[in-house]
């Protein structure tokens, strides 16, 4: 029997070739974790379309290397042991366990673009391309702008001569909402280059759970496909840098918090730094490279919760005695507190100083107030209006707001406290039913969305296809 399926093979072999193309269609399966190759990565392939994952390995090997068996009296004692029989093992899992590979459609080659010296914007290009996106914030947009030109033109200077420029990494602070992360994520489509978004929170001390200081760096080799030369000329923005300040306790072991500041002077400094490729962890089985932070442009931002407080003693400190004396309550109203940081109030804070002086650039980001709010509705390019005008636009439903509307949505966000965030929930709870209503009947032409109906007072003007009469006024 088996000799006639041997001849069937010989004489037909495009029955071969189909069994072969529908092994193609399947992932392979790990055959002791059950994980697919996209979820447990490379697999290692033995006789009998046997496949293991590299974890699974490595831990067969680590269990074999800690355990106090002696191989080699276990094979001189039982002579006639034998080999795992491989054969009887093939075709374990079938094709319904199986996950299908994700089917790509054909890349078009795209020659790679070259950045060098000469692409490289000038500010006032840079800022004008931010002011399509970002409202307000013109001093940080500024800074921004002048610091990144100077980065790259550092880059790629010529070395030749004995002047070295130095790095102008970046430290920003803003309050909650004010539009730190939309600024770097902006700047980076603009300048094409690849951009790596961390969060302070989860790094750790080498040795404890959470992610280790160089994780930061793989995720930005993993943000320029594996291209080591791509990711040298990126940026890394770590957010919530002032969760990794100085614990006021000192009694506890502080693992992330000074220890983390003190293991990314290295990084912001500029140095070798070996990363794991396609993984966040180093581990025995991923392959290593060595990436160089010297040209890496990195940005830190965080809301410093309390350190308006620390400004605000510091102020109170000048003039406290006499006549002349300083009410104590002076700066408790005052918005434009933020910009009058100074190094050492953010020392104060628990950052300390070596790391601060890595961080060169220090600039503050002002809170929005309500023609600000207002603003970020309707005039960026793809601003929150914009969107739902272009949803309801789908259906062919003009969308309206009247500005007394856009003023009252941007009262509820102020009274929320985060930023320009507030402003999508506001919009989600008020569109909701307007989104739902809408399909359901095909004469409606047009809808105004009227102070009345954001303070619940009245609902929306809603106008039928060719008739300038609206079918349903606000009361």
């Amino acid at each position: 029997m088996s000799d006639d399926k041997e001849y069937l093979k010989t004489n037909n072999p495009s029955e071969e070739t189909d069994e072969k193309e529908n092994k193609d269609q399947y992932e392979k399966i790990c055959f002791m974790c059950r994980r697919p190759e996209s979820k447990a990565g490379k697999m290692i392939d033995l006789p009998n379309d046997i496949h293991i994952c590299t974890d699974c390995m490595q831990r067969s090997f680590d269990t074999m290397n800690n355990s106090n068996i002696n191989y080699d009296e276990l094979m001189r004692n039982m002579p006639n042991i034998s080999m795992i029989d491989l054969s009887s093992l093939q075709n374990q899992i079938p094709n319904r366990q199986k996950v299908k590979k994700k089917q790509e459609a054909p890349k078009e080659k795209v020659a790679p673009k070259v950045f060098d010296i000469k692409s490289i914007p000038a500010p006032h290009k840079i800022k004008a391309s931010l002011d399509e996106y970002v409202i307000g914030q013109e001093k940080a947009k500024k800074v921004m702008s002048v610091a990144v030109y100077n980065h790259y033109k550092r880059v790629f200077a010529d070395v030749n001569d004995d002047v070295e420029i130095e790095k102008s990494n970046m430290l920003m602070i803003g309050p909650t909402g004010s539009g730190k992360t939309y600024l770097v994520k902006t700047l980076a489509r603009l300048l094409d280059v690849p951009l790596a978004i961390t969060d302070a929170t989860s790094l750790t001390e080498a040795g404890y759970i959470g992610d280790d200081i160089e994780s930061v760096v793989s995720k930005l080799l993993a943000a320029a496909d594996n291209d080591v030369e791509r990711a040298e000329h990126g940026i890394i923005f770590i957010d919530e840098i002032d969760k990794i300040a100085k614990k006021k306790n000192t009694n506890q072991r502080d693992v992330s918090g000074e220890a983390v500041q003190q293991g990314m002077l290295k990084l912001l400094e500029g140095s070798e730094i070996e990363v794991p490729v396609g993984a966040n962890s180093k581990n025995a089985m991923v392959p290593l490279t060595t990436v160089n932070t010297k040209n890496i442009l990195f940005i830190c931002g965080g809301a410093f919760p309390d350190l308006e407080e620390i400004i605000k003693e510091r102020l109170n400190k000048t003039a406290s005695i006499g006549f002349q004396a300083d009410l104590k309550d002076k700066y408790d109203h005052d918005n434009t507190l933020l910009e009058k940081v100074t190094v050492d109030d953010i020392k104060k804070f628990g950052m300390i100083p070596e790391f601060l002086g890595r961080l060169p650039i220090i600039f503050t980001l002002t809170g929005l107030n309500r023609d600000m709010l207002v603003e970020i509705l309707k005039e960026p390019k793809n601003a929150i209006l914009k969107q739902y005008q272009k949803l309801l636009a789908l259906d062919e439903v003009k969308l309206e707001f009247e500005d007394g509307a856009l003023e009252a949505i941007a009262d509820m966000a102020l009274e929320k406290h985060t930023g320009a965030r507030a402003l999508r929930a506001i919009l989600e709870e008020y569109m909701l039913d307007i989104m739902y209503e809408i399909p359901k009947d095909d004469s409606i032409g047009e809808v105004i969305i009227t102070k009345e109906y954001i303070e619940h007072t009245g609902g929306p003007r809603i106008l039928l296809r060719g008739q300038e009469m609206p079918m349903l006024e606000a009361k």
